[in-house]
Order: structure tokens, then C-alpha cells, then sequence
């Protein structure tokens, strides 16, 4: 197996909604706003060859939109084709579009415009989901709907390229322990319902150690910190208890976290300190 950390560009968003109830006074030092209170955020996909699968996870935002679309999110930097290419792929070799959600920060990159028609990006590959989300997303409510494009999202079944990953029946207790499933020998995933209806963090076995794609769980570093809680989660009580049940286990087993979002760090493991979990040591996936 190998990874391969794939950057699909940046954008901006609201600082206060992606930090939720602390005040700027604490998060600008964190991440600082511009002038309009935006913040900066990446865009960080994550590639795997296993075996004879290449398995892309995420597909960030995309370039289809309009300019009045572009204008609210100020996408930057990499796109997905040139990373790849960097890595030495291309569209067609990917044989898996892993969507841990339907966001269109998380799958906006996986449907292109051909003409008047809007397809596949990858036409090779089998784009996963699971049936629940699949049903959230289709059927958004009103607070949610904004982040769920259709355009992004009926496509993928319109190809016929869609498959559904198997959501356990029991979901999480009381505790917030965490449902999962296998996807491969190597990648189990992980369900999580405060942000967005099952949510799917794949988990990795790589080298000995065990590597999660944080995707909307943590988009970042700074929300490590159990009250830093985004205000676009659905169910911010809910990403409490989660995090504060993944972190322990994160603290206990010595788990690697790669953020999707972190405009900054890549990845970074854990440590038990008087304030609470925080980050241990920073690095970038190529050095593990």
C-alpha cells in the first residue's frame, strides 16, 4: 500500500461558523480572518494504491460552479488534475471515489460539465457512498441544503457508477463510541452523525500504525479542542460526545489524524495534557 497526499486547491469561509460558540478573540489566533472574517482552508484529498485499486477519498470543491458561486468561496492554489499528475495519475486510473459526505466541499471535483451535459469525472471509477446520506443529501433539510448541490450529487447516479458502503445497524451509544465497517483488507470506516447524517471517516492500516481522514470531524487542528465545534455541524452535541470518544481512543492507540481542511498541517498524532487531548507532533504523510 501506499498514500499519497493529493491537494486540490484552497478556500475561504466564515471563521465564526467554522469555530461555532468561541469567540474570535481565541480562534484569529488560530487561523487569522481577512478583512471580510474569512479564513483560509484546504482542500487535501488523500490517494491510496492497494493492491490493484486506486482509491480516491474526497474530490474537494470542483471547478463547474458559476463566479457568483466562486465569489462566496474564493477557490485558490493546486487543482486535482495537476495533483494528481504531480503523483503521476490521472482521472482514468482511478478505479474509487471514496465520498466521506456530500458536501460540496467534499465532492464538488467529482462531476465535470462535458458540453451541456454534467458527468463523471472519473469515468473509470466506482464513486462510493452509503444509502442513508445518499438519502439526507437527496432530500436536504432546510439549514443543510446550501452545502448539497444537486449538481454535484445526481449525476454520480445518473451513471450508473454509484455503490453504497453497508452502514452498521447499531449506530453510536450513549457514550458516543463509534460504529464501523471494513471497506478493505486495510480500510475499515468510521460513522459519525454530528456534522452531517453518517458521515464516513476511513480508517487506514498503513506501515504498522493507523492513519484517519478526518474529513469534517476535525477539519483542522485547532479543532481539537473539544469546544471547538463548527456551527455547519447538524448536531453539534452529537460532535461533542464523537470527538470526545475518538480522541481518547486516538490518545490510547496512537492514532495519526490527516486533516482535510488544517490550510497548514497535514497530519499530526496525540497527547493527554493538564488542558486536555492536543496535538503531540506535527508532520506531513510522507514522512511516516
Amino acid at each position: 500500500m501506499k498514500l499519497h497526499t493529493i491537494n486540490s486547491g484552497y478556500f475561504k469561509l466564515d471563521g465564526g461558523a467554522m469555530y461555532g460558540v468561541v469567540p474570535k478573540s481565541m480562534w484569529n489566533k488560530l487561523n487569522p480572518a481577512d478583512e471580510n472574517n474569512l479564513c483560509n482552508w484546504a482542500l487535501r484529498c488523500l490517494l491510496i494504491e492497494d493492491g490493484n485499486r486506486l482509491i480516491l477519498i474526497d474530490t474537494g470543491v470542483g471547478d463547474k460552479q458559476d463566479a457568483k458561486f466562486f465569489g462566496h468561496y474564493y477557490l485558490h492554489g493546486d487543482t486535482l488534475d495537476i495533483s494528481l499528475a504531480s503523483k503521476g495519475f490521472r482521472k482514468e486510473d482511478i478505479t474509487d471515489v471514496f465520498l466521506t459526505h456530500l458536501h460540496f466541499d467534499h465532492c464538488g471535483g467529482s462531476i465535470i460539465r462535458e458540453g451541456n451535459r454534467l458527468v463523471p469525472a472519473f469515468k473509470n471509477a466506482v464513486y462510493w457512498s452509503n444509502e442513508d446520506h445518499w438519502q439526507w443529501a437527496t432530500l436536504p433539510n432546510d439549514r443543510e441544503k446550501a452545502s448539497f448541490l444537486k449538481e454535484n450529487i445526481l449525476p454520480i447516479k445518473e451513471s450508473s457508477q454509484l455503490q453504497f458502503v453497508t452502514v452498521p445497524e447499531k449506530g453510536p451509544d450513549v457514550n458516543g463510541q463509534l460504529s464501523s465497517t471494513d471497506f478493505t483488507d486495510s480500510i475499515s470506516i468510521r460513522f459519525v452523525n454530528g456534522h452531517t447524517d453518517k458521515m464516513m471517516l476511513p480508517q487506514i492500516r498503513y506501515k504498522e500504525k493507523t492513519i484517519v481522514y478526518m474529513a469534517d470531524l476535525l477539519p483542522s487542528a485547532s479543532h481539537i479542542p473539544l469546544p471547538y465545534v463548527m456551527a455547519y455541524d447538524m448536531f453539534p452535541l452529537t460532535t461533542l460526545k464523537e470527538k470526545k470518544t475518538f480522541l481518547q481512543e486516538a490518545v490510547d492507540n496512537d492514532y495519526i489524524l490527516y486533516f482535510e481542511h488544517d490550510p497548514v498541517n497535514e497530519c499530526c498524532n496525540l497527547q493527554a495534557t493538564e488542558k486536555g487531548i492536543r496535538h503531540k507532533h506535527f508532520f506531513q504523510l510522507k514522512d511516516i
